[in-house]
């Protein structure tokens, strides 16, 4: 019999790569990680990984055998759910990755409507990047999160996950007000870049320092894609990942930026002059797969939705 917890070790070796990697997200010691796979190929009796030194890599058998392991998983998330739903519905602890602008402009408010739903619940939120949204829901480390998308960096499927749609924003070229206007660099030839209007939005500031988030963050990604669909590749000069703190930067004359709707404040950025684009920053709720119907992540998943202003709110899909 296949023991589910070594399914679960082959999986993520799967989804991570390295011994050391699963060891590190799961608290494990990478030799714990080794012999617990090495049990898993004695009871699927044949080879699961090729071994080449250091490195190791799933066989066919092995790569076959994390489907099975998917769809085990999300059988038992399913399971997991009916019985929270018929033991006592919404109660205990929720860990909730959120990342910093969600925190702040959606989460405090789905919280209350969640405190008052369910009282039994207790939220537990921790500011987390969406990049790394995956890998915690996989290792148990949080049971829901928020995750976002840009136009110009797509979210890639995510084994074991499922996501909902939320909302979506407007984006926004942020620039110090008062500035002399800049003068746009030629456009890049027909077809190799977004609508002319937003391209030349960016174009106009081509020249100028740029602020953006750390590398590694989808932020950054989509601040340096958006630029170079424009035709340049921005020089950036100060990296920060709260907007609010990007929008400072803006106001005192350091540079330009992309900044999403939620990230401004609701009159505005007192000297900073801000351009809508034409892309957009879209938010959906992502857990384990087979875990939607679960009593509390369907609680504070309904939260959220009340929390959205309804301007940027998505509709549910119906059916």
């Amino acid at each position: 019999m296949l023991d589910v917890r070594r399914l679960r070790l082959l999986r993520e070796l799967a989804r991570r790569g390295t011994i050391a990697a699963v060891a590190e997200a799961l608290a494990f010691s990478p030799s714990a990680v080794s012999q617990q796979l090495a049990v898993l190929e004695r009871e699927a009796g044949l080879p699961l990984l090729e071994r080449t030194g250091r490195s190791v890599r799933l066989t066919p058998a092995g790569q076959n055998l994390v489907g099975h392991a998917e769809a085990v998983l999300e059988r038992l998330e399913e399971a997991a759910a009916e019985l929270a739903e018929a033991r006592s519905g919404p109660s205990g602890a929720l860990r909730i990755g959120a990342f910093p602008t969600a925190t702040r402009a959606i989460v405090p408010a789905a919280l209350v409507t969640l405190a008052r739903r369910h009282p039994g619940l207790e939220p537990m939120v921790s500011e987390t990047d969406p990049a790394a949204v995956a890998d915690a829901l996989r290792a148990g480390d949080l049971d829901v999160a928020l995750v976002h998308e840009y136009d110009f960096v797509p979210a890639p499927p995510e084994p074991g996950l499922a996501t909902e749609p939320l909302y979506r924003e407007a984006m926004y070229l942020a620039a110090p007000a008062g500035a002399p206007a800049p003068v746009p660099v030629p456009a890049p030839r027909p077809g190799s870049g977004p609508a002319p209007d937003q391209g030349s939005v960016l174009r106009a500031h081509a020249h100028a320092p740029w602020i953006t988030a750390t590398p590694g963050t989808l932020c950054h990604a989509m601040t340096v894609r958006a630029c170079q669909a424009a035709g340049f590749t921005p020089r950036v000069r100060h990296r920060a990942d709260e907007f609010a703190t990007v929008l400072a930067l803006v106001a005192a004359g350091q540079g330009v930026a992309v900044v999403p709707q939620l990230g401004i404040p609701e009159h505005g950025a007192p000297a900073v002059a801000l351009t809508r684009l034409l892309m957009e920053r879209r938010t959906r709720v992502a857990f384990r797969s087979g875990a939607a119907s679960h009593p509390a992540v369907a609680a504070f998943g309904a939260a959220l939705r009340a929390a959205v202003p309804p301007e940027l709110a998505i509709p549910e899909a119906k059916g």
